[in-house]
């Protein structure tokens, strides 16, 4: 089955999305819509066989398996709850700045059957999940600390860092632990003369004494994505800027506990989004939505509320 999507919005993120979406055999591109002509303009070259809009009002919806919402944060609640009444949704990250929104927009998709998804890429990188296994078999002891540095990114008018940024390490922890955040602490500020906070620190506090600290800054003259994951017996580096060896464990030696020997698993380095893009057609088919279970969408964004 070839599922038909409406893609609204093609400025920054809509035609990394577009091109995985067009990369895949279960998807064809109908719809492309933008109010810019400049963005209408450059998605009729990268597709010529869709049909181009500026106004989404003009979808035919019967027509449609699928709608991604690739556009400013403040118009995501409005957009996804109109189309949740006939389809299911793909909203790029985040879904919504508060968690009534994010309720609502759930109990909509449930009451009609319809799938919503949120794009948060990096629950479905090869190293997360690698990271994932690694956690539930505990073959390094018991997790004792995540610190967590992401750095350098477009600087945003529509959300502040840690909703753009932040967002990433949440639901990263939200899909790696199985635990109860106990405590908050945040310091937002910023560094540079922008309309929101550019920069943020972050301390969680989770059951069985779990630490986690968390630095986001939009302003940095090199783009830093890694997260360090602190085991009794190993410390294991997750870099996405590494094109290969994305996970490097340092295990502990038994007789000197300052001295690591340095392994370099093999992964899956497939691009994140191409991964995305294979689960939410393989929703469509079974009509379910595991990872979105549970509240998902809305515990992410209650916890981005206490930061």
């Amino acid at each position: 089955m070839i599922n038909n999507i409406a893609l609204i919005g093609y400025g920054y993120w809509g035609p990394k999305l577009a091109r995985n979406f067009h990369n895949s055999p279960k998807f064809n591109i109908k719809y492309i819509v933008d109010k810019s002509k400049n963005n209408i303009n450059k998605a009729k070259l990268d597709f010529p066989l869709s049909i181009l809009l500026n106004d989404f009002k003009k979808i035919k919806k019967d027509t449609i398996n699928l709608v991604v919402i690739s556009t400013p944060t403040k118009t995501h609640f409005s957009i996804a709850k109109y189309f949740l009444k006939f389809t299911n949704v793909l909203v790029e990250k985040p879904l919504s700045l508060n968690s009534k929104d994010v309720f609502a927009l759930e109990k909509i998709a449930k009451k009609n059957k319809n799938l919503l998804f949120v794009d948060y890429p990096f629950i479905f990188s090869g190293s997360i999940n690698y990271i994932k296994k690694i956690i539930n078999s505990k073959e390094y002891g018991p997790l004792k600390e995540i610190e967590s540095f992401r750095e350098q990114a477009p600087i945003r008018s529509d959300a502040d860092v840690v909703w753009d940024l932040g967002v990433h390490d949440i639901s990263i922890l939200k899909y790696l632990l199985n635990l109860k955040l106990n405590k908050v602490n945040a310091l937002k500020y910023n560094t540079i003369n922008t309309s929101k906070k550019d920069t943020a620190y972050i301390n969680l506090h989770y059951q069985n004494n779990l630490k986690v600290f968390i630095k986001n800054s939009w302003i940095s003259p090199t783009k830093i994505r890694l997260i360090k994951f602190k085991f009794r017996n190993a410390i294991i580096f997750c870099d996405e800027n590494e094109p290969i060896y994305k996970i490097k464990i340092f295990t502990r030696s038994k007789n000197n506990k300052n001295n690591y020997k340095l392994e370099l698993p093999d992964i899956d380095i497939s691009e994140p989004l191409s991964k995305l893009v294979y689960y939410i057609g393989h929703c469509i088919q079974k009509k379910q939505n595991p990872i979105f279970k549970n509240n998902f969408n809305l515990q992410i964004t209650k916890i981005l509320e206490k930061i």
